[in-house]
């Protein structure tokens, strides 16, 4: 595991989104998985800006995203479609045809989940895996729970991740209960992992993740099981966990 501390969000970006580059700079046909909220906003900046450039090129790259909430239309503002549109697939040169998100609409659950796990072994597998990590430990849409969970599934979403992300929707009432999210079997098969983290309502997940028991009870503990990860995150997010 690659440890980087660094000042602020503002620096976790563009470090984050330069392995990203090398990444898709290096395998040009690289499988990105990404992932949505607050945290991975800035480094799609530092990317849309480079493939503005001509510096970066994302012609032959597949996406798979971590999930998206159910029952919400892709064309809802609040949908993780519309945000990785808005975000980063309409800034740069990825083809739509190769840009994958779990489909919110449907109402079989097993058959959406069944349909992305198939989808990503026809790919080949992740290359990259981007992560972001909730207050709770939660990666993907994986919450605290007695067991980690394998393959893409239907969560009911914690409390608390409601109460995370009312911010982007008129109230904590019009948050999703639900969403389909990548398995952390799925997150582990990636060939590498880079987990960002920045403000200090990061800290405690932080700690736990990085020094605390491997417990499904804080599902980001579990990547210090797997074989090349990379944190990048500030000062604030690292206050309890330090350097280790």
């Amino acid at each position: 595991m690659k440890v980087y501390i660094v000042k602020d969000y503002h620096e976790m970006s563009k470090k984050a989104a330069s392995i990203i580059a090398v990444q898709a700079a290096m395998d040009p046909d690289s499988v990105l998985g990404l992932a949505t909220g607050s945290t991975p906003v800035g480094a799609y900046e530092y990317l849309r800006k480079w493939s503005e450039e001509g510096t970066l090129d994302f012609s032959g790259i597949r996406t798979v995203n971590l999930d998206e909430y159910k029952g919400i239309a892709k064309e809802s503002d609040q949908s993780y479609y519309h945000f990785m549109r808005e975000n980063l697939f309409d800034h740069i040169n990825v083809k739509e045809e190769n840009t994958y998100i779990p489909d919110g609409e449907k109402e079989d659950i097993d058959a959406v989940c069944r349909d992305y796990e198939a989808l990503i072994r026809k790919l080949g597998g992740v290359d990259l895996q981007l992560l972001g990590i909730g207050r709770n430990g939660h990666i993907g849409f994986n919450e605290p729970s007695e067991t980690f969970p394998g393959e893409c599934h239907c969560v009911d979403l914690a409390e608390s991740t409601i109460e995370a992300n009312k911010r982007f929707f008129e109230s904590a009432e019009d948050v999703p209960r639900q969403a389909y999210t990548m398995g952390i079997g799925t997150i582990m098969n990636a060939k590498k992992i880079l987990l960002l983290a920045s403000g200090e309502d990061k800290a405690e997940a932080m700690y736990q993740t990085m020094c605390g028991p491997i417990t499904p009870q804080v599902p980001a503990s579990v990547l210090r099981l797997h074989r090349d990860v990379t944190i990048i995150a500030d000062e604030a997010a690292m206050a309890k966990a330090g350097t280790r």
